[in-house]
């Protein structure tokens, strides 16, 4: 344990072993991105698939290894009982922090198939980050604002397409889906600037996860929903895992079934779109009691 360390020290010391390691990993799956366009067959693909899937899987041990060496981190988890590394999983979650993409991959380990997360269209040309994301056929979302669509109504639904295509991929292995289906990280200016309804989260956007649902609706098994919260770093997240102060991470899932309730047209039957931008803000209501509580 590390964390005795002055804060001078251990910032660029644990920006250096996250970043030796992204850059390691990202290389070795990039290579096999690569090797997936040079021999597009399905047997090659299938062992490459593979390979760069352990290769992401380390990556992820590797990084909580690093948090356990470098902060006096206690690990919660409750709800992930009776899960499957062979089966379908739509995660839905909310978001604080860009360590929710570490702490969502530590948890999927040996318990889910490693999670594919929607990415914004900017991280793809992220060295290590976006070209790595872009071997594990992880889907690049380009958002745009009501504004700009109004001047450039060809665009709409571009988005969905993208989500339609990813999914198309999914279909023929195990996947784990994830989306932060309210769009960008919780601060308070965002909490602010959007006047969200709930207290501790911003309000969920449902049409991503609604075309999912209607595209691989049948195949999910489960809905995990799943609530991360760092009770005792609130509001500096990152920092304070950099500077070995990071104490509590906690993680609460709710397996939801999939029923026909949330499988639908959702952007041509506006019944459909209301039930279940109900159902979803209930789930948002939930949570928002959830984190509440936590925080007393």
């Amino acid at each position: 344990m590390l964390s005795f360390l002055p804060g001078f020290l251990m910032i660029p010391f644990s920006f250096t072993l996250y970043s030796l390691n992204l850059a390691f990993c990202g290389m070795i799956i990039l290579f096999g991105g690569i090797l997936k366009l040079l021999l597009p067959f399905s047997a090659c693909h299938r062992v490459n698939y593979t390979v760069m899937h352990a290769v992401y899987r380390l990556w992820a041990i590797i990084n909580f290894s690093i948090m356990r060496l470098t902060n006096p981190l206690q690990w919660e988890v409750e709800g992930d009982d009776k899960l499957d590394l062979k089966s379908w999983y739509l995660i839905i979650a909310n978001h604080q922090s860009w360590i929710d993409i570490l702490v969502i991959s530590q948890f999927a380990l040996f318990k889910i198939p490693a999670p594919k997360f929607f990415l914004k269209e900017e991280l793809r040309w992220v060295p290590f980050i976006g070209t790595a994301c872009w071997a594990l056929d992880m889907p690049f979302m380009k958002r745009y604002s009501r504004q700009y669509l109004e001047k450039n109504p060809h665009l709409k639904g571009k988005d969905i397409e993208t989500t339609k295509k990813s999914c198309e991929k999914f279909k023929d292995h195990p996947t784990s889906i994830i989306n932060f289906v309210e769009g960008t990280r919780f601060t308070a200016e965002k909490h602010q600037k959007t006047g969200s309804k709930f207290r501790h989260l911003l309000a969920p956007k449902a049409g991503g996860i609604a075309f999912t649902l209607a595209a691989m609706g049948e195949q999910f098994d489960k809905v995990l929903n799943i609530t991360i919260l760092y009770p005792d770093n609130q509001g500096r997240v990152m920092f304070d895992l950099l500077s070995g102060n990071l104490k509590r991470i906690h993680i609460q899932v709710e397996q939801v079934e999939v029923t026909t309730d949330v499988i639908g047209d959702y952007f041509n039957d506006d019944s459909f779109k209301n039930r279940f931008q109900v159902w979803l803000n209930e789930k948002w209501q939930q949570k928002d009691k959830l984190i509440a509580q936590m925080l007393g």
